[in-house]
């Protein structure tokens, strides 16, 4: 843990999946808009950060435990070629899988809605090479007399720092839209942030491949 810049880059991450409104605000605030509150838009941004926590957490909790399985070059090619094939896939298809959710969910049907959504774009995936060094320092860890449940606590903590990123990105997104920016400016240009992402899932894989 003596690595500073994976957790930046969890927090960074983070952020992107914040930023991007198919990770949530766009709902939030279509959906307080629906209902004329402000306090719609805030706690519907609970159950999309659960969700999308939960999410991330499925990815995270399964390199963790194959990270002690096999070794650090087999779980690099398997990650690469899981971050290119992913994001192939989402830069030709995932256009026509659309997860679509009512205006009338509540609470607990937003959060599936979130989970389905930051599962189909691969958002635990991009965490993978980030994941990479934390589990080499764990491992270095337990060689000097660390339980192995240390890597299941700096799983649980690269989840929840990265998660808080999220919903403060995502909630700041929401109020200013709802409060000031209305939906309009989304109409007259906003970059097509799936794109751009489908495109950093298919280059980590290769860096992961490559270097």
């Amino acid at each position: 843990m003596t690595e500073l810049w994976p957790w930046l880059v969890l927090i960074g991450l983070g952020a992107f999946h914040g930023l991007n409104p198919a990770m949530g605000w766009l709902f939030a605030v279509a959906l307080g808009m629906y209902r004329q509150r402000r306090a719609v838009v805030l706690v519907s941004l609970l159950p999309i950060a659960l969700g999308h926590a939960l999410a991330i957490a499925v990815v995270v909790y399964a390199v963790t435990v194959l990270g002690a399985a096999i070794e650090e070059a087999q779980l690099r090619i398997l990650s690469g070629v899981l971050l290119i094939a992913w994001g192939t896939y989402h830069l030709l298809y995932g256009h026509r899988h659309r997860v679509r959710i009512g205006l009338q969910t509540g609470l607990v049907g937003l959060a599936v809605w979130s989970f389905v959504m930051a599962t189909a774009h691969g958002a635990g995936m991009m965490l993978i090479p980030v994941l990479m060094p934390l589990e080499q320092a764990s491992a270095h860890a337990h060689a000097h007399g660390m339980p192995a449940s240390s890597s299941l606590w700096i799983a649980s903590l690269a989840v929840a720092v990265h998660s808080l990123a999220m919903l403060c990105v995502t909630g700041i997104i929401a109020i200013t839209v709802y409060e000031w920016a209305g939906l309009g400016f989304l109409r007259r240009g906003w970059v097509n942030l799936d794109l751009l992402w489908a495109a950093a899932l298919i280059g980590i894989g290769l860096l992961l491949l490559i270097l």
